[in-house]
C-alpha cells in the first residue's frame, strides 16, 4: 500500500502526533463600521490649538533671543491678561524651568500654574524675532512632565489607575507639533528630578519654594 492510497484523514494524522482538533467555528472578521461617516469636526480654532503661536508684544523686546533673563511672573501675567483672564497668584506658579526646546541653543521658559489641587496649566515660551512668544498652552491633570531629546512629554492619568496617557510634543521648526500619543505604566513614588540652574530671584516666591 502506498501513501497515495491512504485516506486524507490518515495522511493529516501522520503530520501531528495529536491529530486534528476542532477549534469550533472561526470568528468572522468584519471591517470597522463607521457611524455617521458624513459628519466631521471643524478644524481647531486658534484659541483651541495648544500649539498655536501667540506673540506677547506688550512685553519688552529681547534682542538676545533667550528667555533666561525674563521674569516668569511678568510673562504669565501678560499672557493671561491678554486673553481677558486674571493673572495667576504667585503662590500657584511652580518654579519655572529653562530648557532649549526649539533647538536654537537658547533656553525656553516652561511654566506651570496650578489652578486647583487637580488641574494645572502648562505654558511654554520662546523668543521669536525678539518678541516673547507662547508656543504651547495645555490645561489638564499633570501626572508628570518630562524632557527627552528635545521632546516634551505630558503624562496624564486615565480611568485605569495602572496607566497614564503620554502626549509627546516636539518643535518642528514652526510650532510644538504633536509627535506621539501613547499609554504608559503609571509611576508611583518617583524621586524628584535634579534642581535646574538657578533663575534670577523673583520678587515673590514660587509654589513649592521653601519659606
Amino acid at each position: 500500500m502506498t501513501l497515495a492510497l491512504l485516506p486524507p484523514a490518515l495522511l493529516a494524522g501522520c503530520a501531528s502526533p495529536e491529530g486534528l482538533k476542532d477549534e469550533g467555528r472561526a470568528r468572522r472578521v468584519n471591517a470597522p463600521l463607521a457611524l455617521w461617516p458624513q459628519h466631521s469636526p471643524a478644524p481647531l480654532r486658534e484659541n483651541e490649538n495648544p500649539a498655536a503661536l501667540k506673540p506677547l508684544p506688550a512685553l519688552p523686546r529681547i534682542p538676545s533671543g533667550t528667555m533666561a533673563g525674563v521674569d516668569p511672573l511678568t510673562v504669565l501675567d501678560a499672557d493671561f491678561t491678554s486673553s481677558g483672564g486674571t493673572p495667576p497668584r504667585p503662590d500657584s506658579v511652580r518654579r519655572p524651568e529653562l530648557h532649549d526646546l526649539t533647538d536654537d541653543g537658547k533656553p525656553d521658559l516652561i511654566a506651570v500654574v496650578d489652578l486647583d489641587r487637580r488641574t494645572s496649566e502648562l505654558r511654554v515660551y520662546t523668543v521669536r524675532h525678539a518678541v516673547v512668544t507662547r508656543i504651547l498652552a495645555l490645561r489638564g491633570v499633570l501626572a508628570g512632565v518630562e524632557l527627552a531629546a528635545g521632546h516634551l512629554a505630558i503624562r496624564e492619568p486615565t480611568k485605569d489607575p495602572r496607566y497614564v496617557s503620554v502626549t509627546d510634543y516636539v518643535w518642528d521648526g514652526r510650532s510644538m507639533g504633536l509627535w506621539d500619543l501613547t499609554l504608559d505604566v503609571a509611576r508611583k513614588g518617583q524621586p524628584s528630578s535634579p534642581a535646574p540652574a538657578p533663575l534670577p530671584a523673583p520678587a515673590v516666591g514660587f509654589a513649592g519654594d521653601p519659606p
